[in-house]
């Protein structure tokens, strides 16, 4: 039987609906992720996710538990766009010859969706991660605030990082993003479309909603948890805000190096079930919307579509 062709627009539209929905629901565990991973060198302002989330209401209202969140939904749009909708299509050209994908086959095009998607994660991430961290860093904090009484303080940020370091500011921590979200794809993927192709039960072979949504938060929790190393030592390069105690780090390889010797293998769990809280539901309500097809049901609402 032939593959049905895939519509690219109605798969952005997919993506960056699910990123919206996702990062709006987990961004305040994204933010208790970014702040236990930048504690080093025996800093223990937070003990705990929670102890982290409750300090943070405290001290910053529940406006400050979405600090940088306007960055992560303006640009998780293109970004979930890009990676689902390149992870379909590389899927989609590596089936053309008619033969069922491999795993080979599969992990190939999660590295493609993995590579594309770097051009928006990087700069997004960094400025996110310095607005996450403002609050851990008091005097980086008081900082940003009072320049940003009458500006954005992503507006702040940017001006700083393209003035000080030029598009390449933007895009520090790159190799480290690429380490991590290539294997992620990988991982998460395969092991998706996997699962996912147990449950089907429906009469056109697709599966019903609730077990796209279970093999999306499985998949991306355990890929999640795979990469969090990186996503540490990704953190700690894209973070602006030092203390007078706190490393600092010339690359991947330094970083690696000085978390080893200074903390110990242990440091590379920070934040790890963090990150599983956040991304396991953020790409299981990614997958139910990408399967339920609400990209295709918009642009069939569209004149001279067909339904």
């Amino acid at each position: 039987m032939a593959d049905k062709q895939i519509s690219l627009p109605a798969k952005l539209i997919n993506g960056g609906i699910a990123g919206l929905i996702g990062v709006t629901c987990v961004f305040p565990i994204d933010l208790a992720k970014t702040r236990l991973q930048n504690q080093q060198n025996g800093s223990r302002i937070y003990t705990s996710m929670s102890d982290c989330l409750i300090k943070t209401f405290r001290s910053e209202g529940f406006c400050g538990m979405y600090r940088g969140a306007a960055v992560n939904l303006t640009l998780v749009t293109p970004e979930k766009a890009i990676k689902l909708a390149a992870n379909d299509f590389f899927r989609h050209k590596l089936s053309e010859d008619g033969q069922k994908l491999t795993l080979v086959r599969e992990i190939l095009a999660g590295c493609g969706a993995g590579t594309c998607q770097v051009i928006i994660t990087t700069p997004m991430e960094m400025l996110k991660i310095q607005l996450q961290d403002a609050g851990r860093r008091a005097e980086f904090s008081a900082s940003l605030l009072q320049s940003s009484v009458s500006h954005n303080p992503s507006e702040i940020i940017l001006i700083y990082l393209l003035k000080d370091k030029g598009i390449a500011g933007l895009y520090k921590g790159l190799g480290a993003t690429l380490l991590r979200d290539v294997p992620f794809s990988i991982i998460y993927f395969p092991l998706f479309a996997n699962l996912n192709s147990l449950g089907r039960r429906n009469a056109d072979g697709s599966a019903p909603f609730y077990i796209s949504f279970l093999a999306g938060c499985f998949a991306g929790c355990t890929a999640a948890i795979a990469v969090n190393p990186v996503d540490v030592v990704k953190t700690r390069l894209q973070s602006l805000a030092r203390g007078h105690h706190e490393d600092t780090y010339s690359g991947v390889k330094d970083c690696i190096s000085k978390i080893l010797h200074h903390e110990g293998p242990s440091a590379f769990l920070k934040g790890s079930y963090c990150r599983a809280l956040v991304i396991a539901p953020l790409f299981g309500i990614a997958q139910v919307l990408y399967f339920l097809g609400v990209g295709e049901f918009v642009l069939s609402l569209l004149p001279g579509q067909k339904h």
